[in-house]
């Protein structure tokens, strides 16, 4: 089938893969303009973009450049922008979402089914439609979310995803016999800053789920602080207190605390909680993180 693909980050690129190995013909990748990243500011191309020049493929930049191409179908996976309605009424797309819709349509679907503490997730191949996440679905596939950290998730997700999106393409019942969505519709908001902001007030699973995000940091005694890996350990200390003894840090939430078990400090390299604690000199008895 000849197709055009929309995709950005490194999520985008096992379909990609899958498709070009299935014997698809890719006419055109469409992916985010190159962006400038570092201290430096150089322009970095996305992963989508690498990978499409080393299979040999064209690169675009505007969705309108699919009109200079003859294509039957597009596909979308996480391009990072909406498909404009106008060409969507001139070709059929498909879209690899990373949820199990209706649940978190949008833009951060396994983030925040890690924060809501969901048991189950998965990928939907669906029909893209103007409206954001609403197409009927093709194909669904559901994954344990268990302990995984938001990027162990996404890469399984996007490897599952491509798996079912090339059986969609091959399978012309498939095609022809999407169901609509079911159950409850969620929101997955875009993700900010603040999103990965420890705070006592949380719970100690709503802390390590935050943590798994791998973005997460606190505040002790207002000096910022990278939590890498912690877990859930039970206690009574008053949130926002730590409690340091036998080599072991722990940051009391509400209703328990966690351990710290990798962490990075301003300016420093990754480092036990212990070593962080020890280095930092501070007084237990005083020190507060907020």
């Amino acid at each position: 089938m000849r197709l055009a693909f929309f995709g950005t980050p490194d999520a985008a690129v096992p379909s990609l893969r899958a498709l070009v190995d299935a014997g698809h013909t890719i006419e055109v990748v469409v992916t985010r303009p190159d962006r400038r990243r570092g201290r430096g500011g150089e322009l970095s191309a996305s992963a989508v973009k690498v990978a499409a020049l080393e299979l040999g493929l064209r690169v675009a930049h505007l969705v309108s450049d699919v009109d200079q191409f003859a294509v039957e179908r597009g596909v979308v996976v996480a391009y990072g922008a909406m498909i404009p309605a106008t060409l969507l009424e001139r070709v059929a797309m498909l879209n690899v979402h990373f949820s199990l819709l209706p649940r978190w349509r949008g833009a951060a679907p396994v983030e925040r089914a890690i924060l809501a503490g969901d048991e189950e997730t998965g990928v939907d191949v669906m029909s893209l439609e103007a409206e954001l996440d609403t197409g009927p679905i093709h194909l669904e596939r559901r994954v344990d979310v268990g302990e995984k950290t938001a990027r162990q998730l996404t890469n399984e997700l996007a490897e599952l995803g491509a798996l079912a999106l090339v059986e969609v393409l091959d399978s012309p019942e498939l095609l022809a016999n999407p169901r609509r969505q079911e159950g409850e519709v969620t929101y997955a908001a875009k993700l900010t800053t603040e999103t990965f902001h420890l705070v006592p007030s949380m719970t100690p699973e709503l802390l390590t789920r935050t943590v798994r995000l791998e973005r997460a940091y606190a505040f002790v005694n207002e000096r910022r602080l990278r939590v890498m890996k912690a877990h859930v350990v039970s206690g009574d200390d008053a949130p926002g207190s730590i409690r340091a003894e036998g080599g072991v840090v722990t940051l009391a939430g509400e209703g328990g605390g966690v351990t710290l078990d990798e962490v990075q400090p301003e300016g420093a390299r990754a480092m036990t909680g212990w070593a962080w604690w020890t280095g930092a000199r501070l007084d237990a008895a005083s020190v507060r993180w907020t």
